[in-house]
């Protein structure tokens, strides 16, 4: 148990390491690696554990599982491309939701040797752990199915949607202190099926261009629901890795609802992204339509080209061909640089994956910070694929 202990710290503290690590492009590959050899020491921790605890038919049952999910993660990782990471993220995402909830299952099924003055703690910690887990399977699946284009990506929008996920957390609430009084079977199934519906109608009303967000926040949930099923395993590794997955996540989500100028509170409760504009605020300007050759004309004679990437550029797979431009246009002198908005392409960082793909240096490549104080003294704006965040209204 000491050793053990000791490898949850060292994996613990190799996890904050791969998040300040993925916070710059030049520390990004060390994050990663700091992040794998935390799992394998929390995995090779968590395995011996296991064999000390259990005999040899549940050894068993570990090692084939870890085979086929480890079997099925290295096969869809080796065949999913750039465009469909966002989905893929989303489908991971599901899987942990997913577990929270057979954790949570288990745990209300198992729950022998509790002391008594524990058991009312332990049945919250179940009913908190299955209610976050199925919002975040169900939601996931529907990010997953909107990012994959298996389901329209337009929002649903019904009559009191605002009310019905509101009077659905007051339910919830209502029935966590019914459970913790009076644990019965028939409650844990009203709150899974009740989780299951909120997670499915709050991203469903969030339309398919705000994904970015939606992705973030459900990687937040996520990190709940890892953490829910910590307390329940009395695993701290699970609890700390996923409160720093639950804070970063939310802490993303605020950052990028603020770039978009939207309210992060509407992002949780659903309905993101579908406010009809307020009338007298619009700007309006007139169409000129321009044709290739006046365009390499045009950045020809420009001192300075701002790049502004989206998910066009993502679904056309044109970052090699753009980066090629910036190669050309900065060999005789001209100034380029890359504008990433925040929540441009389908989740978090998907434009500077690509340009990292494209081998776009890492100095000219910007946050939407760092680059909108340029805009006035630039010869020309190349946006490619972003107009929904250059112009969302």
């Amino acid at each position: 148990m000491a050793i053990a202990g000791g490898a949850y710290i060292v994996a613990a503290l190799l996890f904050i390491l791969s998040l300040g690590g993925l916070s710059r492009h030049e520390t990004a590959r060390g994050g990663v690696v700091y992040g794998i050899v935390g799992m394998i020491i929390a995995l090779v921790a968590t395995v011996v554990l296991v064999i000390q605890r259990t005999d040899w038919l549940g050894i068993v049952l570990l090692v084939v599982a870890v085979a086929i999910g480890g079997s099925i993660g290295l096969w869809r990782a080796a065949r999913v491309q750039m465009t469909g990471m966002p989905q893929f993220i989303a489908l991971l995402h599901s899987f942990v939701g997913l577990a929270a909830v057979l954790i949570g299952w288990n745990g209300y099924l198992n729950d022998a040797g509790i002391a008594a003055n524990l058991i009312g703690i332990h049945h919250a910690e179940v009913f908190i752990g299955v209610f976050i887990g199925a919002v975040t399977f169900t939601g996931s699946i529907i990010a997953f199915l909107k990012l994959s284009a298996r389901m329209p990506s337009a929002p649903l929008v019904l009559p009191g949607r605002n009310a019905l996920n509101l009077g659905a957390l007051v339910v919830f609430v209502g029935l966590t202190v019914w459970f913790v009084i009076t644990p019965v079977l028939p409650l844990l199934i009203a709150v899974t099926v009740l989780a299951l519906l909120l997670g499915l109608h709050l991203v469903a009303s969030i339309g398919g261009g705000d994904m970015p967000v939606v992705v973030s926040m459900l990687n937040s949930y996520s990190g709940w629901a890892a953490a829910a099923s910590g307390f329940l395993l009395d695993n701290d590794l699970l609890i700390v890795t996923g409160a720093l997955v639950g804070s970063s996540g939310a802490f993303l989500s605020y950052i990028m609802c603020q770039a978009m100028n939207r309210s992060f509170l509407s992002v949780i409760a659903g309905g993101f992204g579908i406010e009809a504009p307020t009338k007298g605020e619009e700007e309006t300007g007139e169409y000129h339509e321009i044709t290739a050759a006046d365009t390499a004309q045009l950045l020809a004679d420009a001192h300075s080209v701002i790049i502004t990437p989206g998910f066009g550029m993502a679904v056309a797979q044109a970052q090699y061909l753009v980066a090629e431009l910036a190669q050309v246009l900065r060999a005789p002198g001209i100034e380029v640089h890359f504008g990433i908005h925040p929540v441009a392409g389908r989740l978090p960082g998907h434009m500077n994956v690509l340009l990292a793909e494209a081998k776009v240096p890492y100095d000219i490549v910007l946050s939407m910070d760092e680059i909108n104080d340029d805009f006035p003294g630039t010869s020309v704006v190349l946006v490619i694929g972003a107009n929904d965040t250059v112009n969302p209204a």
